[in-house]
């Protein structure tokens, strides 16, 4: 762990290798990090993410810790989420969301993920016009489930650049390796303003109902949840559906580049998909609560202790998964724990899934030249992996060889 705190990010996946050949859990020797015991192997990841008796960090579990919390709007804002509360608060908010955001309603999503899609594509194919670099992420994997959430959401495309700007302030500080006044400083000032954003826009739903997730929120909740906490579950849900999308179309292309079949077979890209999410996973860490004593996996645990919960590591735990470091779509039975379990189970997988699966057979077909360009640049946090420059050519200007690159008029 300390490994992973300190840089192991760059390549965690040697560390989990080596996590592994030690069991399912360890205890947290380091005294600089707060975690009192980390838990990798699939079997206990799933069992700790589903016990109840493990909960997520919330108001009551950060008083202690924390006194002047209340100071900080992002704390403020994200303590009125489902994502950090518990027992019947959370069940009270999610049961609200689960109301609204229906699988019937990310399946009515498809035809917006298509057009999106559709058009992004063809920024794409003008940018690249004769051989020119273009890249990928900032031109598609960041603009495509950005404005999916949005129309699900209803907000308007003009705002979508800024909103990503102000949730990627908020995922600097809760990446727990870069702690420190300016960048807690900077997340309150982004929550300050999603907040006066998002209640401005409830009450223009209120007033006047659109055909939109925050409208049917608005009209099912009456007084289930307050504004301030459809705020934080807004943003939570904005951030789930973003920015985890985002890494898995990176971690993505790569992977099916170096796999020139799935163009032909564009009916085997759900099985690719999860392959992508198991084996280069978007979100490798989550955090959990002792809420008594108690002992896991032979750790003991005093109530208020934290647990790292290591989805990365448990998608390549070898008694799970034969030959885990190999990629490998024809797996059976593959189900990657990449979205979590139990309760908090992120609310945006099926549409991250259905975006995924819709979405990379129409680059791969409008594109059958794809190739990827100069060096990709990486943004690997303790919690998100993935990149954050990843360039690519569209035409077949340029081949991708075995020792390079080659011009194809050669």
């Amino acid at each position: 762990m300390r490994a992973l705190a300190s840089g192991g990010t760059d390549d965690p996946y040697p560390l989990y290798a080596e996590l592994h050949r030690l069991g399912e859990a360890v205890p947290v020797t380091a005294p600089e990090l707060p975690y009192a015991a980390a838990v990798f192997g699939y079997r206990a990841v799933d069992r700790i993410l589903r016990d109840p008796a493990f909960e997520v960090h919330d108001a009551y579990r950060l008083e202690p810790m924390t006194p002047g919390w209340r100071d900080h709007a992002v704390l403020v804002t994200l303590m009125n989420s489902m994502m950090f509360s518990n027992g019947d608060r959370h069940g009270r908010m999610r049961g609200l969301f689960r109301k609204v955001f229906t699988p019937r309603r990310v399946q009515a999503m498809e035809p917006d993920i298509i057009r999106i899609t559709g058009e992004l594509l063809d920024r794409v194919a003008e940018l690249g016009a004769d051989g020119n670099e273009v890249d990928y992420m900032a031109e598609f994997a960041y603009l495509l489930p950005a404005r999916v959430v949005g129309r699900l959401l209803g907000l308007p495309d003009e705002d979508i650049a800024w909103f990503r700007s102000q949730v990627d302030l908020i995922n600097d500080w809760l990446d727990f390796r870069r702690k420190g006044f300016d960048v807690l400083e900077a997340a309150d000032e982004a929550a300050i303003r999603i907040t006066d954003y998002y209640l401005d826009l409830i009450a223009q739903r209120r007033a006047s109902p659109q055909q939109d997730l925050i409208s049917d929120l608005v009209q099912a909740g009456g007084h289930e949840v307050t504004d301030l906490e459809l705020v934080g579950n807004l943003l939570v849900l904005f951030n789930a559906s973003f920015s985890t999308t985002i890494h898995l179309f990176g971690n993505a292309l790569p992977l099916l580049l170096e796999r020139p079949a799935v163009r032909s077979t564009p009916e085997s890209m759900p099985a690719y998909v999860e392959e992508v999410l198991r084996f280069d996973t978007p979100a490798h860490v989550f955090i959990r609560v002792a809420s008594a004593d108690t002992e896991l996996l032979g750790v003991p645990l005093r109530e208020g202790e934290l647990v790292a919960v290591l989805t990365g590591a448990a998608n390549r735990d070898p008694r799970r998964f034969a030959a885990p470091d190999r990629f490998d779509p024809a797996r059976v039975d593959n189900q990657p724990i990449s979205f979590g379990a139990g309760a908090h189970y992120c609310l945006g997988a099926a549409l991250a899934r259905a975006e995924a699966q819709i979405a990379l057979p129409m680059v791969l077909e409008r594109f059958p030249h794809l190739a990827l360009g100069s060096a990709a640049v990486r943004t690997d946090q303790l919690i998100l992996r993935g990149y954050k420059s990843l360039p690519i050519t569209v035409t077949d200007r340029v081949l991708v060889t075995a020792g390079g690159t080659a011009d194809a008029s050669e």
